[in-house]
């Protein structure tokens, strides 16, 4: 079985001790990943350090042009890190699967690579001149979670690049593998310790909590659920470190009475099912006006209903298996309460395996757990809503906030409710279509910072303001 090793000061490291990864569609080993102590997360950092002296002296055109080498050698690899991602993750290869994420991944990079944050004069007079310029923090650390682990691991990477930062990475122990590969790859075209990455199951070391913890990291970039993210908070209180978290969501759709149910079933099926549902942004319950309801119903179940689900490596399958057991047996457990409560319209029981079938169960109230709980799985419960303040109050009703949408056939009258809306992005007509020019965060317990675009480069600076 093969065997990766950790990345640390521009080499492969084997670590004492190692831990198996498994292929979720049938539960067959793929290989032996490094299981890391504090130590050698303590070795990761000093290299991350090391390196931060002459990376962060860089000229903003070399971080570009290292930025862009990066880019580049992702693409020169995408179709073997898509291979590994689909064996470690179940994703299809095809579809909004393994290829789209690595091909998502370089266009991510290659943005993010032209993005700068030149210095700027805020005054200019005879009173004096004041600068502001936007400095590198030093060691960011990155924590990265196993529904897109090489598409997040770059948005956490390559802004960190790009602003002269140096990077230790530690991805799920469900796929660490892609991004292990991904930062050997990095690494071909880097100097050594720039970027860094160790793994773990957190079994006996928690590394996670020592990286939140940690003297020597000045930021910590974490995607993954509120509970974590709110440990991760905590550690990093007492080294007053930068934070990006972006945390967990219960996405709600709207959808308003003047709607073609038949044009807007395909985008509301991949709104939720996007990924099998497994998702941050992804819409996890759908109210639909009572004049439509059922028309609505029926268009999305028909079009759920021809999407082949199987094996990711299958080049005929569109969705794969639920990634673990853990998020499988939280669907299951889901779907069994909402099944009892209201209308089971398409799936419901489980596959072979971990395999979960798209779920669509409709008349169900706000009170129920797949409606009040992020499922992040196959299964879609709907509301029937008749008053539109009741129901932007019910999509409210959450502690969270990542994102939203609206459909309508009126844009204007759709913008008026996104308006209403508490979250950090909201989409009309569409649910999810993130893009790398437009910040990306939670408001509530969903997060804290933003990622994309200018507005999430910055968040990987401190401000230092020259008076003259």
């Amino acid at each position: 079985m093969p065997s990766f090793g950790m990345m640390i000061d521009g080499h492969s490291v084997a670590a004492a001790d190692t831990f198996t990864v498994f292929n979720p569609a049938d539960g067959s080993p793929v290989a032996e990943a490094p299981n890391a102590t504090v130590a050698d997360l303590d070795r990761a950092v000093a290299a991350a350090k090391a390196a931060f002296e002459s990376w962060s002296r860089k000229t903003d055109a070399e971080l570009q042009a290292a930025c862009e080498a990066v880019t580049e050698a992702i693409g020169e690899h995408a179709e073997e890190l898509a291979q590994l991602l689909t064996a470690e993750q179940g994703k299809p290869l095809n579809g909004l699967g393994s290829r789209w994420e690595l091909g998502g991944a370089q266009a991510w990079a290659g943005y993010t690579a032209g993005l700068s944050l030149p210095m700027k004069v805020l005054q200019d007079n005879n009173e004096g001149r004041v600068e502001l310029f936007r400095n590198p923090l030093g060691v960011v650390g990155s924590i990265t979670p196993w529904n897109f682990p090489v598409m997040i691991a770059v948005w956490h990477i390559l802004p960190a690049l790009r602003t002269g930062n140096t990077v230790v990475i530690k991805p799920s122990p469900f796929t660490p593998l892609s991004t292990l590969r991904l930062v050997e790859i990095m690494n071909t075209v880097l100097p050594a310790g720039v970027v860094n990455a160790v793994s773990a199951d957190d079994q006996h070391d928690n590394i996670g909590a020592a990286m939140s913890g940690h003297p020597d990291i000045r930021k910590i970039v974490f995607t993954g659920s509120c509970a974590t993210g709110q440990k991760v908070m905590q550690g990093a209180a007492e080294t007053m470190k930068r934070l990006t978290l972006e945390l967990g969501g219960n996405d709600a759709g709207i959808v308003l009475p003047d709607v073609d149910p038949q044009a807007i079933a395909e985008g509301l099926f991949w709104g939720a099912f996007i990924n099998n549902g497994q998702t941050c942004a992804a819409m996890k319950r759908l109210y639909v006006h009572d004049s439509v309801y059922d028309a609505v119903c029926d268009a999305l179940v028909a079009y759920a209903r021809n999407i082949p689900v199987g094996d990711g490596r299958e080049e005929g399958s569109v969705l794969g298996p639920v990634s673990n057991l853990m998020q499988f047996d939280k669907v299951k457990r889901l779907v069994e309460d909402a099944s009892g409560r209201g209308r089971v319209l398409l799936g419901g029981k489980p596959g072979d395996g971990l395999f979960f079938p798209p779920t669509i169960i409709a008349d169900l109230t706000d009170d129920a757990p797949l409606v009040t709980e992020e499922q992040f799985g196959p299964a879609l419960p709907i509301i029937r809503y008749t008053d539109i303040d009741a129901a932007i109050a019910q999509a409210n009703a959450s502690a969270t906030g990542l994102g939203g949408s609206v459909w309508s056939a009126d844009v204007a009258s759709a913008h008026k409710v996104a308006r209403r809306l508490e979250c950090g992005s909201v989409w009309i007509n569409k649910h999810g279509a993130i893009q790398p020019n437009a910040p990306f965060g939670g408001v509530k317990s969903s997060g804290v910072g933003v990622e994309f675009g200018e507005e999430g480069l910055a968040e990987y600076t401190d401000i230092q303001v020259v008076f003259s």
